[in-house]
């Protein structure tokens, strides 16, 4: 076994230590939110500089509660699981039905209408929220929460991503289930997405993460409090008087519990999903 030298340790070390400082990065602001959501109003700032920011003298619920008593939370709450699940379930779905007729299916103009999905991979959705805004008022959609859940049903880059799974499972398999007379419907339900497992927890994460904290779309086509997610509402919470920091953290990090629930949940499917869905690549 090779010993290793003074610049292999040298080198090791600068990883590791780089490794350290861009976890500080990330880590750092979200400790520093969730400690300052439990403390008094007025240590909130006054001790962000100082090391009693990680860690308070003071500690209570009370920001929590104050959060339920001067804003509807649960009523936002409720709408962004409402709208987010809808988008997940929705697009998956959705997206690996087109996936798999795309990377199994021969018809006329295949190539064509996937060269059109691989090309949405690189349109912004800045591009076409204002013509999508426009569409949605002819619709007589705007203010409810199929304004926010229908248009982004469907989706290019889970599209891309189921696609590239169903190309790695052996056609024999399919071939082998149509022999017992099993058709297209039955064969996506019983064999594909079984075996696809590791595919659809990836875009679950991806998918929730995406629209969990959408901002733009929900600011422009709903302006009533009924319909309004969670991103909208801690922008108008911030606004709200009297500002309280400590309530603001509060809400800050229910809204952030959900996600940190999502990819527990889903960890090990993801990180299979990463492996073999090409992402790493």
């Amino acid at each position: 076994m090779r010993t290793r030298s003074a610049f292999d340790w040298v080198s090791l070390a600068a990883s590791h230590a780089v490794l350290l400082v861009c976890t500080a990065v990330f880590v750092l602001p979200i400790a520093f939110m969730v400690v300052a959501s439990f403390k008094p109003d007025d240590l909130v700032l006054r001790e962000a500089g100082s090391w009693r920011a990680l860690f308070p003298t003071e500690m209570s619920f009370q920001n929590y509660f104050n959060v339920f008593d001067r804003v509807n939370f649960g009523r936002f709450f409720v709408n962004s699981v409402l709208i987010t699940g809808s988008i997940v379930v929705g697009g998956l779905l959705v997206n690996s039905m087109a996936a798999y007729a795309f990377s199994r299916m021969r018809w006329r103009g295949r190539d064509f209408c996937f060269g059109l999905v691989l090309a949405l991979l690189i349109l912004p959705f800045e591009a076409i929220a204002v013509p999508l805004f426009y569409q949605m008022i002819e619709f007589g959609w705007r203010n409810s929460y199929r304004v926010q859940i229908v248009p982004f049903i469907a989706n290019a880059f889970s599209i891309y991503l189921f696609y590239s799974f169903f190309l790695q499972i052996p056609k024999e398999m399919e071939e082998a289930a149509a022999m017992d007379g099993a058709g297209a419907w039955r064969t996506f339900f019983t064999l594909i997405i079984p075996l696809a497992k590791p595919a659809f927890a990836t875009v679950a994460i991806l998918t929730f993460l995406m629209h969990w904290g959408n901002y733009l779309w929900p600011l422009m086509v709903v302006d009533h409090e009924t319909y309004r997610p969670l991103p909208v509402a801690i922008a108008e919470f911030q606004t709200l008087p009297p500002i309280q920091w400590g309530d603001i953290m509060a809400f800050g990090v229910m809204m952030i519990l959900p996600v940190l629930a999502v990819f527990l949940i889903f960890q090990k499917g993801f990180v299979r999903g990463v492996a073999s869905s090409g992402i790493k690549s």
